[in-house]
């Protein structure tokens, strides 16, 4: 056979398997658009955050299940041990607020976070699900969209 035509013969079989990969392993424990962030007591020393938006949750188990859209904030507090990182993350969330741009964060496993509705009380936070970083969430299209039409519908 001809080198050309094995080697994009590798090469379209590393692409689909590794496509298959991807899919069958997403991290993400929270996809969000996000409208706004405000940080507690204040965004010079946080300790806590509420993330306005709408959000899809994961089910905390294995491949692509996540909970249908939700809109409402999040109450998150920081990580024991890990507060210089989700600092950061909670200064990429709030760049990202108000762009209605979809994004991930957050690991699926061992995450206890839920979405509070508008009208309910800020009260014992959840605790930041670290995860891979806050980033944005090209690879979930029709979830991102279920979001915005979310949004847009209760305005």
């Amino acid at each position: 056979m001809n080198r050309k035509l094995i080697l994009a013969m590798a090469i379209t079989v590393a692409i689909i398997f590794g496509a298959q990969i991807l899919r069958a392993s997403d991290p993400v424990g929270i996809y969000a658009v996000i409208e706004k962030v405000v940080f507690e007591p204040n965004e010079n020393a946080p300790q806590r955050i509420q993330v306005w938006g709408a959000f899809s949750l994961s089910e905390g188990k294995p491949g692509d299940f996540y909970q249908t859209a939700q809109r409402g904030y999040l109450y998150l507090t920081l990580p024991p041990g890990k507060e210089t990182v989700a600092k950061k993350e909670w200064a990429d969330l709030k760049s990202m607020a108000g762009t209605n741009q979809g994004v991930a964060f957050g690991s699926k496993y061992n995450m206890k976070v839920q979405v509070r509705k508008a009208d309910e009380k800020p009260q014992n936070p959840d605790v930041y699900p670290i995860g891979m970083g806050v980033v944005k969430a090209e690879h979930q299209p029709a979830t991102i969209q279920a979001l915005k039409d979310l949004l847009r519908k209760q305005k």
